[in-house]
């Protein structure tokens, strides 16, 4: 059965709506961009992790690991854990949007937090394939620019902690994490793995203090895991 044609006025609300998170959330990568070259990559290989790693948690974790001195197999590992939940993302959206092969493996480079968000909650195939699409390309192009031009700046700065520049990576994963702190169970989860980390800092190397304040997070999930969670995503129609 064939659905119907998304109205224009709906068309142009979505589109809209999703150049706007695009524009924010795009320039964003202006931190990234700097805080890649402070950690030691070059500009090119900051601009390859925006282009093909492409999802922004994974890559702070990544250059945070390799800034504080860690080793690439904890970084990647670190970025890893984080990245994992696009998996679900894509679990969840593959039946709404209902795309088939090459244009299912092009859409999954595109699949992260901000384009899940805005197709998620729409009511028609349609209308999700515009949010998401509109979102995650629109990001996509604003987040690689931005990278670029992060970076170039980063390299005529110097040491960026003279700026406070080397704060960007805490700073946004907090941005991150901010929004999910609203209910009790993940303030006390945040504050137990913050708690976990801080005390093995001194008595390991860079990138595990991370990745055991992940493992305390999964334990709490997995010891929590009838309870119900209100800032999951919810399920479509």
């Amino acid at each position: 059965m064939t659905e119907p044609a998304l109205p224009a006025t709906e068309r142009r609300a979505i589109v809209r709506d999703s150049l706007g998170v695009g524009l924010a959330t795009g320039v964003y990568g202006v931190s990234f961009g700097a805080v890649g070259v402070a950690a030691g990559l070059s500009v090119a290989q900051t601009c390859l992790l925006s282009l093909l790693m492409f999802t922004g948690a994974s890559q702070f974790a990544l250059v945070g690991v390799l800034a504080a001195g860690g080793g690439p197999f904890a970084g990647a590992l670190t970025a890893l854990l984080l990245g994992t939940r696009n998996t679900l993302y894509g679990l969840r959206l593959a039946s709404l949007l209902d795309w088939r092969g090459g244009r299912r493996a092009l859409a999954a480079h595109v699949l992260i937090d901000e384009s899940t968000a805005m197709s998620v909650t729409r009511g028609s195939t349609a209308a999700a394939r515009v949010g998401f699409l509109t979102t995650g390309v629109s990001i996509f192009v604003m987040w690689n620019l931005a990278t670029l031009a992060g970076a170039v700046a980063g390299t005529s700065l110097g040491d960026p902690r003279v700026y406070g520049l080397d704060a960007a990576v805490g700073g946004a994963f907090l941005a991150l994490l901010w929004p999910r702190l609203r209910e009790r169970r993940n303030q006390v989860v945040a504050v137990a793995a913050a708690a976990v980390a801080l005390g093995i800092v001194p008595l390991s190397p860079a990138g595990v203090p991370v990745l055991a304040a992940a493992g305390v997070a999964l334990l709490a999930g997995v010891l929590t895991r009838d309870a119900v969670d209100p800032t999951e995503i919810p399920e479509g129609p």
